[in-house]
């Protein structure tokens, strides 16, 4: 059972706000919900005690941040891939997924009243319209739209230049307590070495 392996996140500066608990995300429905999770933020105990050191430089910087996501039971991955088969949208398989074994978080910085602060695109690139699209089995627009989510994403655009400095922040926050970003998803952070033998995946 992941409770037996994993620590749940409710330590204020976080906010829990898992997007797959919630029907508004690319795949259009509330997974986490509908396999009986809900909205919880576990993660691996390591995973845990990095994220427990942003706390003195959310507080010093009057921000929050926002779990989107974090432990991902496998049978939802698995749901979400029926959902949404387009290869590369979601891992291959759970096992590939260090949501899967506990190593991974999406996160986003906010106000202290949990407005989300400003980046190039919402995470997972979520957009209501092309969700529609992309549920539909057309991806031509939504690739399109997901260029602005790598993490070297630039734009002469002055009203994308606080997004992409909010970016920037946020991967420095993380990995100064040891995390790593990934290049085509500026919102996703893993602990190094999650998918090895030291970090099963575990099961829900």
């Amino acid at each position: 059972m992941y409770k037996e392996k994993l620590v749940s996140i409710n330590e204020d500066p976080f906010i829990i706000d898992l997007m797959y608990a919630r029907p508004d995300n690319m795949t259009g429905r509330p997974v986490y919900q509908e396999i009986g999770f809900g909205n919880q933020a576990w993660v691996h105990p390591e995973l845990k005690e990095r994220l427990l050191k942003l706390i003195p430089l959310l507080q010093q910087k009057g921000l929050k941040m926002k779990i989107c996501d974090a432990y991902r039971p496998p049978l939802a991955h698995t749901l979400m891939k029926e959902i949404i088969p387009f290869p590369g949208f979601f891992a291959a398989n759970a096992e590939r997924s260090q949501h899967c074994h506990g190593t991974a978080v999406d996160v986003i910085l906010t106000t202290p009243d949990g407005r989300e602060l400003a980046y190039p695109t919402k995470v997972d690139g979520y957009d209501p319209l092309l969700a529609k699209e992309v549920q539909s089995g057309q991806m031509e627009n939504f690739m399109k739209h997901l260029k602005k989510a790598a993490r070297d994403y630039t734009s002469d655009d002055p009203a994308l230049a606080a997004a992409i400095q909010n970016r920037d922040e946020l991967r420095l926050m993380m990995e100064s307590i040891g995390l790593e970003g990934i290049p085509l998803e500026w919102w996703h952070f893993d602990l190094p070495g999650g998918r090895s033998e030291a970090y099963p995946m575990i099961d829900f």
